[in-house]
């Protein structure tokens, strides 16, 4: 066993990363593979919360960093899947309490022992960021379908691919097709033609992702949840399944294009 090490990151905060990075890793636990998720927004920790895992933190990042515990010591084990873990961030530290170097060697010593490292990373292009990506070796970049995380989303995938990341995939969230129509939100070929990366997957805009972060349970366990079946077949995705995307129209939204454009210069 030697882990797929992956980031999931975006340039603009209240996208979805967090609510991503914990479904995608129930959803790759739910299909047998041993997964950890591990939040590196230290001093703003919430895939815990996200995840319904807070009460059982103990240990956390940092403390196996500083060697004050064991790394099985800190790693929560999610009892309603096995093979699915937890390593929370810490609340009281700063985003320089980590480095580089000291996440890349984290994540080494982890692949032996999973199928999938899953990094939850600060939203942002500063050290948070650097720190996180540094340890993968892949990344799913997460934007909403607006002009500004859509080109915050393209200057993270600029600083991924000068990173040598590989490959980089895209997931669309809070996609509504009704606002695609009416001309209030970017199309799904409005944004592949800016960012030029892959798509694995669209989520839909689901009124239950605030029921379910508020209550600890991933959509991935709520079946009839249409933002859980998208993130179920982004997963099977992830390990190389021919899962078609969500059926959605294929046009443009023209005037949010032009106006995407200009901001971005092309």
């Amino acid at each position: 066993m030697s882990a797929r090490v992956i980031v999931v990151t975006s340039g603009k905060g209240g996208v979805g990363k967090t609510t991503s990075t914990a479904n995608i890793a129930v959803a790759l636990a739910k299909l047998g593979k041993k997964v950890v998720a591990i939040d590196t927004d230290i001093g703003l920790r919430n895939l815990d919360m996200v995840m319904g895992l807070e009460s059982r933190v103990v240990f956390n990042l940092i403390d196996v960093i500083e060697k004050n515990c064991k790394l099985n010591q800190a790693l929560v084990r999610d009892k309603r899947v096995p093979t699915l873990h937890l390593l929370p961030a810490a609340q009281t530290r700063t985003k320089d309490a980590i480095s580089p170097q000291q996440m890349e060697e984290l994540c080494e010593q982890m692949r032996p022992d999973f199928d999938f490292v899953i990094l939850d990373c600060p939203a942002g292009i500063e050290g948070g960021f650097k720190n996180a990506a540094s340890g993968a070796d892949e990344a799913l970049v997460v934007t909403t379908p607006d002009p500004p995380a859509v080109r915050d989303a393209d200057r993270i995938i600029g600083m991924l691919e000068s990173m040598g990341k590989a490959p980089i995939n895209l997931i669309i969230n809070r996609f509504r097709m009704s606002m695609v129509k009416n001309n209030e939100m970017l199309s799904q070929n409005d944004i592949l033609d800016v960012l030029s990366v892959k798509l694995i997957g669209i989520v839909p805009e689901d009124v239950n992702i605030i029921k379910a972060s508020n209550f600890g349970e991933p959509l991935t366990f709520a079946p009839s949840s249409p933002a859980g079946q998208a993130y179920n077949d982004i997963a099977a995705r992830l390990l190389g399944e021919n899962v078609p995307l969500m059926k959605l129209d294929a046009y443009k939204s023209n005037g949010l294009f032009s106006g995407l454009k200009k901001m971005l210069g092309i």
